[in-house]
Protein backbone atom coordinates (compact mmCIF):
# COMPACT_ATOMS: atom_id res chain seq x y z
CA UNK A 1 0.00 0.00 0.00
CA UNK A 2 2.75 1.79 1.10
CA UNK A 3 4.51 1.01 -2.12
CA UNK A 4 1.53 2.24 -4.44
CA UNK A 5 1.39 5.44 -2.75
CA UNK A 6 5.12 6.53 -3.31
CA UNK A 7 4.49 5.53 -6.65
CA UNK A 8 1.51 7.75 -7.66
CA UNK A 9 3.59 10.55 -5.18
CA UNK A 10 6.53 10.25 -7.79
CA UNK A 11 3.96 10.74 -11.07
CA UNK A 12 3.05 13.74 -9.07
CA UNK A 13 5.70 15.40 -9.27
CA UNK A 14 6.91 14.28 -12.87
CA UNK A 15 3.14 15.61 -14.62
CA UNK A 16 4.18 18.72 -11.75
CA UNK A 17 7.44 19.52 -13.33
CA UNK A 18 6.21 18.70 -16.89
CA UNK A 19 3.72 21.24 -16.48
CA UNK A 20 6.03 23.83 -14.86
CA UNK A 21 8.98 22.73 -18.29
CA UNK A 22 5.40 24.08 -20.97
CA UNK A 23 5.04 26.94 -18.66
CA UNK A 24 8.60 28.04 -19.05
CA UNK A 25 8.55 27.65 -23.40
CA UNK A 26 7.97 30.27 -25.16
CA UNK A 27 5.08 29.82 -28.47
CA UNK A 28 6.35 31.87 -30.94
CA UNK A 29 10.12 31.57 -31.27
CA UNK A 30 12.89 30.82 -29.14
CA UNK A 31 14.06 32.81 -26.02
CA UNK A 32 17.09 33.97 -27.51
CA UNK A 33 15.39 35.76 -30.49
CA UNK A 34 13.70 37.69 -27.75
CA UNK A 35 17.22 38.18 -25.87
CA UNK A 36 18.98 39.05 -28.82
CA UNK A 37 16.27 41.82 -29.73
CA UNK A 38 16.32 42.95 -26.74
CA UNK A 39 11.97 42.89 -27.01
CA UNK A 40 12.21 42.82 -22.97
CA UNK A 41 13.83 45.88 -22.15
CA UNK A 42 11.47 48.47 -20.83
CA UNK A 43 11.94 52.09 -20.21
CA UNK A 44 12.71 54.04 -16.67
CA UNK A 45 9.17 54.88 -16.45
CA UNK A 46 6.57 51.86 -15.48
CA UNK A 47 2.93 53.17 -15.96
CA UNK A 48 0.20 51.58 -13.68
CA UNK A 49 -1.33 49.57 -16.70
CA UNK A 50 1.85 48.06 -17.68
CA UNK A 51 2.99 47.08 -14.37
CA UNK A 52 1.64 43.77 -13.92
CA UNK A 53 3.80 42.73 -17.11
CA UNK A 54 7.41 44.03 -15.30
CA UNK A 55 9.16 41.27 -14.09
CA UNK A 56 11.95 43.61 -12.09
CA UNK A 57 14.36 46.92 -12.77
CA UNK A 58 18.18 46.79 -13.72
CA UNK A 59 20.53 48.79 -11.63
CA UNK A 60 20.33 51.44 -14.39
CA UNK A 61 16.19 51.74 -13.21
CA UNK A 62 15.30 50.16 -16.68
CA UNK A 63 12.73 47.97 -16.60
CA UNK A 64 12.94 44.32 -17.71
CA UNK A 65 9.94 42.78 -19.21
CA UNK A 66 8.71 39.11 -18.38
CA UNK A 67 9.79 37.52 -21.75
CA UNK A 68 7.17 34.68 -21.39
CA UNK A 69 4.34 37.29 -21.08
CA UNK A 70 5.78 39.15 -23.92
CA UNK A 71 5.69 36.36 -26.53
CA UNK A 72 2.52 35.35 -24.73
CA UNK A 73 0.53 38.70 -25.43
CA UNK A 74 2.70 38.92 -28.68
CA UNK A 75 0.75 35.53 -29.76
CA UNK A 76 -2.96 36.54 -28.64
CA UNK A 77 -2.47 40.25 -30.61
CA UNK A 78 -1.43 37.91 -33.76
CA UNK A 79 -4.31 35.74 -33.40
CA UNK A 80 -6.54 38.46 -33.34
CA UNK A 81 -5.12 40.27 -36.05
CA UNK A 82 -5.05 37.36 -38.00
CA UNK A 83 -8.94 37.14 -38.44
CA UNK A 84 -8.57 39.80 -40.42
CA UNK A 85 -7.92 40.10 -44.17
CA UNK A 86 -5.29 42.50 -45.39
CA UNK A 87 -8.07 44.79 -46.93
CA UNK A 88 -9.71 44.89 -43.73
CA UNK A 89 -7.19 46.68 -41.56
CA UNK A 90 -4.49 49.43 -41.75
CA UNK A 91 -1.11 48.99 -39.95
CA UNK A 92 0.54 52.66 -38.60
CA UNK A 93 3.75 53.01 -37.32
CA UNK A 94 5.23 56.66 -36.71
CA UNK A 95 8.49 55.59 -35.13
CA UNK A 96 10.91 55.37 -37.61
CA UNK A 97 13.02 52.37 -36.12
CA UNK A 98 10.07 50.16 -37.08
CA UNK A 99 9.66 51.64 -40.67
CA UNK A 100 12.24 48.46 -41.84
CA UNK A 101 9.67 45.68 -40.81
CA UNK A 102 6.54 47.94 -41.21
CA UNK A 103 7.30 48.40 -44.78
CA UNK A 104 8.52 44.68 -45.00
CA UNK A 105 5.52 43.05 -43.70
CA UNK A 106 3.04 45.50 -46.06
CA UNK A 107 5.12 43.97 -49.30
CA UNK A 108 4.80 40.90 -47.68
CA UNK A 109 1.05 40.85 -46.97
CA UNK A 110 -0.15 43.97 -49.27
CA UNK A 111 -1.99 45.34 -45.52
CA UNK A 112 -2.14 49.40 -46.09
CA UNK A 113 0.05 50.86 -44.18
CA UNK A 114 1.43 54.31 -42.88
CA UNK A 115 4.72 55.02 -41.95
CA UNK A 116 6.68 58.07 -40.48
CA UNK A 117 3.48 60.54 -41.00
CA UNK A 118 -0.37 59.23 -40.56
CA UNK A 119 -2.68 61.84 -41.79
CA UNK A 120 -4.88 62.52 -39.05
CA UNK A 121 -9.06 62.44 -39.93
CA UNK A 122 -8.51 59.94 -43.00
CA UNK A 123 -10.63 57.71 -41.06
CA UNK A 124 -13.22 59.69 -39.65
CA UNK A 125 -13.90 62.54 -42.35
CA UNK A 126 -15.27 61.50 -45.40
CA UNK A 127 -14.53 64.60 -46.97
CA UNK A 128 -10.96 64.10 -47.67
CA UNK A 129 -9.87 62.83 -50.75
CA UNK A 130 -7.64 60.41 -48.92
CA UNK A 131 -10.93 59.08 -46.46
CA UNK A 132 -10.43 55.00 -45.92
CA UNK A 133 -12.73 52.28 -43.83
CA UNK A 134 -11.01 49.88 -41.95
CA UNK A 135 -12.33 47.34 -40.07
CA UNK A 136 -9.17 47.23 -37.27
CA UNK A 137 -6.30 49.42 -36.51
CA UNK A 138 -2.65 48.19 -35.75
CA UNK A 139 -0.31 50.77 -34.18
CA UNK A 140 3.38 49.95 -32.68
CA UNK A 141 3.03 52.32 -30.19
CA UNK A 142 0.38 54.80 -28.08
CA UNK A 143 2.13 57.80 -27.72
CA UNK A 144 3.22 58.34 -31.25
CA UNK A 145 0.59 56.94 -32.89
CA UNK A 146 -2.07 58.94 -30.70
CA UNK A 147 -4.22 60.57 -34.08
CA UNK A 148 -4.78 56.83 -35.28
CA UNK A 149 -5.94 55.77 -31.88
CA UNK A 150 -8.13 58.97 -31.66
CA UNK A 151 -9.06 58.39 -35.14
CA UNK A 152 -9.92 54.34 -34.75
CA UNK A 153 -11.75 55.18 -30.87
CA UNK A 154 -13.77 57.81 -32.25
CA UNK A 155 -15.38 55.48 -35.19
CA UNK A 156 -15.17 52.54 -32.62
CA UNK A 157 -13.29 49.75 -34.34
CA UNK A 158 -11.10 47.69 -32.13
CA UNK A 159 -6.97 48.81 -31.79
CA UNK A 160 -4.08 46.26 -31.33
CA UNK A 161 -1.00 48.05 -30.28
CA UNK A 162 2.89 47.34 -28.97
CA UNK A 163 2.73 49.13 -25.49
CA UNK A 164 6.26 49.53 -23.59
CA UNK A 165 6.46 50.05 -20.10
CA UNK A 166 6.06 53.76 -20.20
CA UNK A 167 2.78 53.48 -22.11
CA UNK A 168 -1.06 53.55 -21.34
CA UNK A 169 -3.14 50.60 -22.20
CA UNK A 170 -6.27 51.96 -21.59
CA UNK A 171 -7.78 52.59 -24.91
CA UNK A 172 -5.85 49.79 -26.39
CA UNK A 173 -8.47 46.33 -26.66
CA UNK A 174 -5.32 43.81 -27.48
CA UNK A 175 -2.38 44.68 -25.79
CA UNK A 176 1.01 42.98 -27.33
CA UNK A 177 3.77 44.36 -24.92
CA UNK A 178 7.64 44.78 -25.41
CA UNK A 179 10.69 46.83 -26.35
CA UNK A 180 8.79 49.41 -28.85
CA UNK A 181 11.76 51.81 -29.01
CA UNK A 182 14.25 49.58 -30.69
CA UNK A 183 14.44 47.98 -34.96
CA UNK A 184 15.78 44.56 -33.19
CA UNK A 185 12.43 44.57 -31.28
CA UNK A 186 10.29 45.76 -33.85
CA UNK A 187 11.88 44.17 -36.52
CA UNK A 188 11.44 40.35 -34.64
CA UNK A 189 7.47 41.57 -34.21
CA UNK A 190 6.76 42.25 -37.52
CA UNK A 191 8.72 38.92 -38.90
CA UNK A 192 6.56 36.81 -35.95
CA UNK A 193 3.37 38.92 -37.40
CA UNK A 194 4.26 37.70 -41.19
CA UNK A 195 5.13 34.23 -40.48
CA UNK A 196 1.97 33.75 -38.67
CA UNK A 197 -0.18 36.14 -40.77
CA UNK A 198 0.67 34.89 -43.94
CA UNK A 199 0.81 31.11 -42.94
CA UNK A 200 -3.19 32.01 -42.07
CA UNK A 201 -4.05 33.59 -45.07
CA UNK A 202 -2.14 30.81 -47.44
CA UNK A 203 -0.09 33.86 -48.96
CA UNK A 204 2.60 31.95 -50.87
CA UNK A 205 5.69 34.01 -50.65
CA UNK A 206 9.59 33.64 -48.83
CA UNK A 207 9.63 34.99 -45.67
CA UNK A 208 12.85 36.80 -45.07
CA UNK A 209 15.09 36.24 -42.30
CA UNK A 210 14.87 38.04 -38.83
CA UNK A 211 18.39 39.85 -39.64
CA UNK A 212 16.31 40.70 -42.94
CA UNK A 213 13.50 42.45 -40.61
CA UNK A 214 16.16 43.70 -38.13
CA UNK A 215 18.64 45.22 -41.12
CA UNK A 216 21.58 43.85 -39.44
CA UNK A 217 23.41 40.49 -37.63
CA UNK A 218 22.30 39.62 -34.57
CA UNK A 219 24.37 38.36 -31.96
CA UNK A 220 23.34 36.55 -28.48
CA UNK A 221 25.62 38.87 -25.83
CA UNK A 222 26.29 37.52 -22.79
CA UNK A 223 24.33 39.20 -19.87
CA UNK A 224 27.09 41.24 -18.47
CA UNK A 225 26.33 40.32 -14.29
CA UNK A 226 26.90 36.44 -16.11
CA UNK A 227 30.11 37.76 -17.82
CA UNK A 228 31.22 38.93 -14.61
CA UNK A 229 30.86 36.03 -12.78
CA UNK A 230 31.90 33.88 -14.77
CA UNK A 231 35.22 35.64 -15.09
CA UNK A 232 35.53 36.11 -11.68
CA UNK A 233 35.45 32.31 -11.46
CA UNK A 234 37.50 31.54 -14.43
CA UNK A 235 40.61 33.70 -12.19
CA UNK A 236 39.52 31.97 -8.78
CA UNK A 237 40.14 28.61 -10.52
CA UNK A 238 43.24 29.79 -12.40
CA UNK A 239 44.84 31.54 -9.07
CA UNK A 240 44.06 28.04 -7.06
CA UNK A 241 45.48 26.08 -9.58
CA UNK A 242 48.78 28.07 -9.97
CA UNK A 243 48.63 27.90 -5.54
CA UNK A 244 48.74 23.97 -5.94
CA UNK A 245 51.03 23.98 -8.42
CA UNK A 246 53.11 26.05 -6.49
CA UNK A 247 52.39 23.87 -3.50
CA UNK A 248 53.41 20.47 -5.55
CA UNK A 249 56.41 22.17 -6.63
CA UNK A 250 57.95 23.37 -3.40
CA UNK A 251 56.57 19.37 -2.63
CA UNK A 252 58.76 17.74 -5.48
CA UNK A 253 62.06 20.02 -4.52
CA UNK A 254 61.97 19.21 -0.89
CA UNK A 255 61.61 15.36 -1.71
CA UNK A 256 64.43 15.79 -4.55
CA UNK A 257 66.12 17.45 -1.59
CA UNK A 258 65.92 14.47 1.07
CA UNK A 259 66.63 11.93 -1.69
CA UNK A 260 70.08 13.75 -2.45
CA UNK A 261 70.95 14.54 1.59
CA UNK A 262 70.00 10.19 1.79
CA UNK A 263 72.35 9.53 -1.14
CA UNK A 264 75.01 11.15 0.15
CA UNK A 265 75.04 9.60 3.49
CA UNK A 266 74.87 6.18 2.00
CA UNK A 267 77.79 7.16 0.02
CA UNK A 268 80.19 8.49 3.16
CA UNK A 269 82.38 5.64 5.08
CA UNK A 270 82.39 5.72 8.06
CA UNK A 271 85.94 5.29 9.60
CA UNK A 272 86.47 4.26 12.96
CA UNK A 273 89.42 5.37 15.46
CA UNK A 274 91.43 2.12 15.36
CA UNK A 275 91.30 1.95 11.71
CA UNK A 276 92.18 6.15 11.36
CA UNK A 277 95.16 4.90 13.39
CA UNK A 278 96.33 1.77 11.54
CA UNK A 279 96.09 -0.46 14.31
Amino acid sequence: MAKNEEIKNEETVVETQEEEKKEDQTILTSLEDYIKTASYLGTKVITPTMKKYVYRRRLDGLAILNTLLVDKKLSEGINFIKQFKPNDWTLVCKREAGWRGAKMFAELTGVRTFTKKYPSGVLTNTMLDNFIETKMVMICDPWLDKNALADAKNIRIPVAGVCDTNNHTADIDVVMIGNNKSNKSLGLFFWLLSKEYMAAHNIDKPVPSLEDFVGEALILEEPRKKKLAREKKEAELKTGESAIEEKMRALAEKADEEVKVSMKEKDTVQVGEKVEQGV
